[in-house]
């Protein structure tokens, strides 16, 4: 894994060039610090293309899951974790809620969310990839770095060291 550089860091020394994502979500992986190029994923209670990217090489990068904030569902569970982890992806933060909470915290990959779910998704093949999305006050697009440990998450158009 990649050196993660802190995210208060990254603030003190970048400022108003970076984005933070607004506070609400929690970490519940294994590893709260992780970073990397970000991937996009729009989907509402529907994580079929979640597992799509997730079982595509991660490479070190970060998916990040427009689940319109829904509560209805949970959109990652321990066996999607694992395909992230399986996969090389660095972490997964989901605009939305997750299920399988005391597994994924074993597992060594960094997952952000909401909260917890005990209700999967629905299969029905909806959703899109690779989209600019918006969450927590921040424009995510393809490409862009996210960072993210116990203090939040930051996004720069570039990587960033600190």
């Amino acid at each position: 894994m990649n050196h993660c550089p802190a995210t208060a860091d990254l603030c003190d020394l970048h400022g108003d060039a970076l984005q933070v994502l607004d506070p609400g979500l929690r970490h519940f992986g294994g590893i709260s610090a992780f970073c990397g190029p970000l991937q996009t994923v729009k989907c509402l209670d529907d994580n079929s293309r979640v597992r799509e990217q997730l079982e595509q090489p991660g490479e070190g990068r970060v998916l990040v899951v427009d689940g319109g904030g829904s509560r209805r569902c949970a959109l990652l569970g321990d066996r999607l974790a694992q395909l992230a982890l399986d996969h090389g992806w660095a972490g997964v933060i989901i605009d939305g809620m997750i299920r399988d909470s005391a597994v994924i915290t074993q597992l060594p990959v960094g997952v952000m969310a909401h909260g917890c779910h005990p209700k999967k998704s629905h299969k029905l093949g909806r959703g899109e990839t690779g989209v600019t999305v918006c969450i927590g006050g921040a424009i995510l697009q393809p490409g862009h770095w996210i960072y993210a440990d116990s203090d939040g998450a930051v996004i720069s158009p570039h990587a960033l060291t600190d």
